[in-house]
């Protein structure tokens, strides 16, 4: 819907806080009474801009049998995000600003946020969990710490690529972390020693 697109350009660029109906209604040729009649506050019809990106997200990262990836693959699925999200900056500016403000509990998306990082984490920790028992990661790969610092890197480097676009690639950045991943906790040949350490 054109009303849910404008909302999420504006939100993008101003915030929830900063974005008001009024705005969202000329964006879109409509009247207030117009658009509050599909979406009768605000909060609705942010929810209704993050459920359309959630749904666009999650289509893009599961398979053709509607199954996440897991091992090695989650990992993979996350980079090609990442670099589809690189040609969608409006889409990147929206998770960072909107997910700054909503570390308020009171924000109308502080749940939606809450809920992103845990099933993150949950999809993550199940995908170390099956690369494991596939052994293509290693057995005492610490997988708290490969989830945790993989979902940080990817929000650290969307704010960092907002900022300087021209001197932060988050496709080149991404892809070395988990080289390194892979590097690091693939698949021990004879011979091999690693220090434990995750990342540089």
């Amino acid at each position: 819907m054109k009303a849910v697109r404008a909302a999420l350009e504006l939100f993008a660029t101003t915030g929830f806080k900063g974005t008001s109906i009024a705005k969202v209604a000329e964006r879109t040729g409509l009247s207030q009474s117009g658009l509050l009649h599909h979406f009768p506050s605000k909060a609705e019809l942010l929810s209704a801009v993050l459920e359309e990106r959630d749904a666009e997200d999650g289509a893009f990262l599961t398979g053709k049998d509607g199954e996440a990836p897991l091992g090695w693959d989650a990992f993979d699925a996350i980079e090609a995000l990442v670099a589809r999200n690189s040609t969608r900056p409006h889409l990147v500016g929206l998770y960072v600003r909107l997910s700054a403000e909503a570390m308020e509990p009171s924000h109308p998306a502080h749940n939606w946020l809450k809920d992103r990082y845990t099933g993150m984490t949950a999809w993550l920790t199940d995908a170390v969990r099956i690369g494991k028992v596939r052994d293509e990661i290693q057995s005492d790969a610490p997988a708290s710490v490969l989830v945790h610092n993989t979902i940080a890197v990817v929000d650290g480097l969307q704010q960092q690529w907002l900022l300087y676009p021209e001197r932060v690639s988050m496709v080149k950045e991404f892809g070395a972390y988990t080289a390194d991943l892979r590097s690091r906790w693939g698949p021990r040949r004879e011979g091999d020693r690693h220090d434990g350490r995750v990342g540089r």
